[in-house]
C-alpha cells in the first residue's frame, strides 16, 4: 500500500463529518466572542458631543471639575483624558505622554479577542474546502469500488450512484458550513474594527482639547520647563559651590 492509498483510506474512513463538527465548535466560540464584544462596546457608549462640550466647560472652571466629569463617563475616551488630567499640574508634555500611554492600553482592551474573529473568517472557508475535498475523495472511491464489482452483482452496482451522490452532498455541505461560519466572523470583525478607529479618533479630539487648554494657560504652560530647568542633586550642589567660589574671588579682587 502506497502513501496515496493510505491517506485515501483515512479520508474515506473518517469522512467529512468531523470537519463539520469542528466548524460548528468554532462557530460557537465565534458567536460567544461577538456577543461579548458587542456588550463591551455597548457598555462604553456615551454622547461624545456632549462630553467634549462638558470638558471645555469644566476646564474653564478647574482641572478637578474636568476630572470629575471624565470619571463619570464610561467611555474609553474619557478614561484617556482622565489620565492626562491626573498629571496636568506637571505641564502639557507630561499630560500628552500620560494620555498616549492610556490610549495604548485602551486600544488593547478594545482589540481583545478580535484576532480570533479575523483568523476564523480567513480560514473557515479553507477548512470547509478541506471537508469538500474529503467528500469528493469518498465519491471517487465509491465509483472505483463499483467498477471493481462483478457484473453478476447488479444490486451492488445499483447502490454505487447513491454512495457517490451522498459523498458529493456531504462535500457541498462542508463548503456551506465553512462559508456560514466565515461570513459572520468577517462582518463582526470589520464592524468592531471600525468602532475602534472611531473611538481612537474621538480620543484624539478630546486629548487635543485638553492640551490646548493646558498650553494656553500660563499656570500650566510653564510648569514643565521650570521643573526641567531646576538643577537637582549633585549638579545643584556643584552649581552652588561654583557660585560661592566666584563670589569669594570677586570680594578678594575688591
Amino acid at each position: 500500500m502506497n502513501l496515496v492509498e493510505w491517506l485515501q483510506r483515512i479520508m474515506v474512513g473518517f469522512g467529512a463529518e468531523w470537519v463539520m463538527w469542528l466548524m460548528i465548535g468554532l462557530s460557537v466560540i465565534s458567536v460567544a466572542i461577538i456577543l461579548e464584544r458587542a456588550w463591551f462596546f455597548w457598555s462604553l457608549r456615551d454622547d461624545l458631543v456632549v462630553l467634549a462640550r462638558d470638558l471645555r466647560t469644566s476646564l474653564d472652571d478647574s482641572i478637578e471639575a474636568a476630572r470629575r466629569r471624565m470619571e463619570a463617563s464610561p467611555s474609553a475616551e474619557a478614561a484617556v483624558v482622565s489620565a492626562g488630567l491626573a498629571v496636568a499640574h506637571q505641564g502639557p508634555d507630561a499630560a500628552d505622554e500620560a494620555m498616549a500611554g492610556a490610549a495604548a492600553l485602551q486600544r488593547m482592551k478594545l482589540e481583545r479577542r478580535l484576532a480570533y474573529l479575523g483568523t476564523l473568517g480567513n480560514n473557515a472557508p479553507f477548512i470547509g474546502l478541506f471537508g469538500t475535498v474529503i467528500g469528493v475523495v469518498g465519491a471517487f472511491d465509491a465509483l472505483g469500488q463499483a467498477a471493481k464489482t462483478p457484473v453478476a452483482q447488479a444490486a451492488s452496482q445499483a447502490m454505487a450512484p447513491q454512495a457517490v451522490m451522498s459523498s458529493i452532498a456531504e462535500a457541498l455541505v462542508a463548503t456551506a458550513v465553512g462559508l456560514a461560519v466565515a461570513i459572520p466572523a468577517v462582518a463582526a470583525n470589520n464592524f468592531f474594527q471600525r468602532m475602534i478607529k472611531s473611538t481612537l479618533a474621538n480620543t484624539e479630539a478630546l486629548t487635543r482639547v485638553l492640551l490646548a487648554h493646558l498650553k494656553s494657560d500660563p499656570a500650566f504652560a510653564g510648569a514643565a520647563p521650570a521643573v526641567a530647568a531646576e538643577p537637582r542633586g549633585k549638579a545643584a550642589r556643584a552649581a552652588r559651590q561654583d557660585e560661592s567660589k566666584k563670589g569669594g574671588a570677586g570680594e578678594e579682587e575688591r
